[in-house]
């Protein structure tokens, strides 16, 4: 693919039969670069699709983010229809809790992410948090846009 021979000294056709052949130490790169640029592409075409989630309208706010953590934090998500979804599964409400203590058991943070609809009632949402909080995650996140209305009126 990319040694070849290479001959020795030069000139005429009897130095030519006795010459010694060394194997050519280069390496063609150039199909390795090839396949590296194909990849590079399919990953960045293939990288945006690799984002699941669940459409919800989030509030907006002027709060600022949350620093970045170490850990995957734990996200659940409430969508406007009532579903909750822990990650990327759609859980029950009546296995929330045994499941939040199971992965509360794995892991060395107690931070949750959590994302609700704007149009879920208060109340539901203060009901999922009590359900985190029996769950073992004590550190509770909530989810918003960024961009919203401060309390002296302005937009952001």
């Amino acid at each position: 693919m990319g040694a070849g021979v290479m001959q020795r000294g030069g000139g005429s056709k009897r130095r030519r039969s006795h010459a010694k052949h060394k194997a050519m130490s280069e390496i063609n790169v150039t199909p390795f670069v090839d396949v590296m640029l194909v990849l590079l592409i399919i990953f960045m075409v293939a990288a945006p699709l690799l984002t699941v989630g669940v459409r919800i309208e989030l509030p907006k706010t002027a709060a600022t983010p949350l620093p970045s953590e170490q850990e995957e934090p734990l996200a659940l998500a409430m969508t406007a229809d009532g579903q909750l979804v822990l990650q990327n599964a759609e859980i029950d409400r009546a296995t929330l809790i045994p499941k939040l203590k199971a992965i509360a058991a794995e892991r060395t943070d107690d931070k949750v992410f959590l994302r609700a609809d704007g149009a879920v009632p208060y109340a539901e949402v203060m009901q999922i948090m009590g359900a985190l909080n029996a769950g073992g995650f004590t550190n509770i996140g909530l989810v918003t846009d960024g961009g919203g209305p401060t309390l002296d009126g302005q937009d952001q």
